[in-house]
């Protein structure tokens, strides 16, 4: 039997370990959108790559959203969904099908394979312990129409002290974003932007949004035109020329609260690519679009210099 040459691994391992030397012990929010839940095999992707951060050290908390999932469920009821600006309306019977999908089905089917990578994970969802208090967002005006979202919230705190306590225990929290007002009823928040919010109560390393698209883009047919970084001010340009649509303006609005919020670095990847969120820690290149307060921050070698 012939043995395989080691030195391939030995030079990933090197080189992988001034990156695990920077982040062991920094916390990390990742938000996975629901596409990525659709089948057992992108799942058990993205959850590998999340146990290799998890196992070397990285405190990670995953937010995780259910659009796709919930879409088929509401449909199977009658339900017909409706988004506006990227954002879900929410009436009475949706908030109920939601909470079911988000901490039920999604929830659950990820701590499953989380037990499959042996991460000790545990979820929760931002009713629990007060971790996101929140309340009923009222009618706003989108593209000058009046749009009532139901019960859709507006965050007003983030309790961290539940994550934190998972995370000094060793256990990595799973989120679903479904969170409650002051008189305990049930609101549905963006996923993105719960992630935001966390990661600025955290002071987060980092917060990565693992998404369908390969990142933020010039053109928004055009994969090629993938930005590889930018920061807030050049986020703000792609916005006002209209490179921003759809479900990439909530992630703009996030990434924007996430910085000012405190965290360092947004990672902006989608989770087709192969191995896209390690790529994003352990290489300077990474595969998608990395934003930060002002590109002067960045080093020489992250600007691929």
């Amino acid at each position: 039997m012939l043995r395989t040459d080691p030195s391939v691994a030995i030079r990933a391992l090197r080189s992988a370990a001034p990156y695990i030397r920077m982040y062991k012990g920094k916390v990390f929010v990742i938000k996975a959108s629901g596409g990525v839940f659709a089948d057992l095999a992108s799942t058990r992707t993205l959850i590998e790559q999340v146990a290799i951060l998890h196992q070397v050290g990285i405190r990670v908390v995953l937010v995780h959203g259910g659009g796709p999932q919930l879409t088929q469920i509401q449909e199977s009821l009658g339900i017909k969904p409706q988004i506006v600006a990227g954002r879900r309306v929410t009436d009475e019977k949706s908030i109920e099908v939601t909470s079911m999908v988000l901490n039920g089905l999604v929830n659950t089917q990820i701590l499953g394979i989380c037990r499959e990578f042996d991460i000790a994970a545990v979820g929760v969802s931002g009713v629990d312990a007060g971790l996101v208090r929140a309340h009923k967002r009222p009618p706003v005006n989108v593209e000058g129409t009046t749009v009532d979202y139901g019960f859709v919230g507006d965050i007003d705190l983030i309790d961290a002290k539940v994550l934190q306590q998972l995370l000094d225990d060793g256990l990595m929290p799973v989120v679903s974003p479904v969170s409650a007002d002051d008189s305990g009823q049930l609101l549905n928040i963006n996923a993105d932007t719960v992630a935001a919010a966390i990661g600025g109560a955290l002071k987060a390393e980092k917060l990565m949004l693992c998404t369908g698209a390969p990142g933020i883009m010039e053109a928004l047919d055009d994969p090629r035109s993938i930005i590889s970084y930018t920061d807030l001010q050049g986020l703000k340009r792609l916005k006002d020329q209209g490179s921003l649509k759809d479900g990439m303006l909530p992630k703009a609005k996030a990434i924007e609260d996430a910085i000012r919020g405190g965290v360092r670095r947004v990672h902006v990847m989608s989770y087709k690519s192969p191995d896209s969120i390690l790529a994003e820690v352990f290489t300077n290149e990474g595969t998608g679009t990395l934003v930060v307060e002002n590109i002067s921050a960045l080093s020489a070698a992250e600007q691929h210099e």
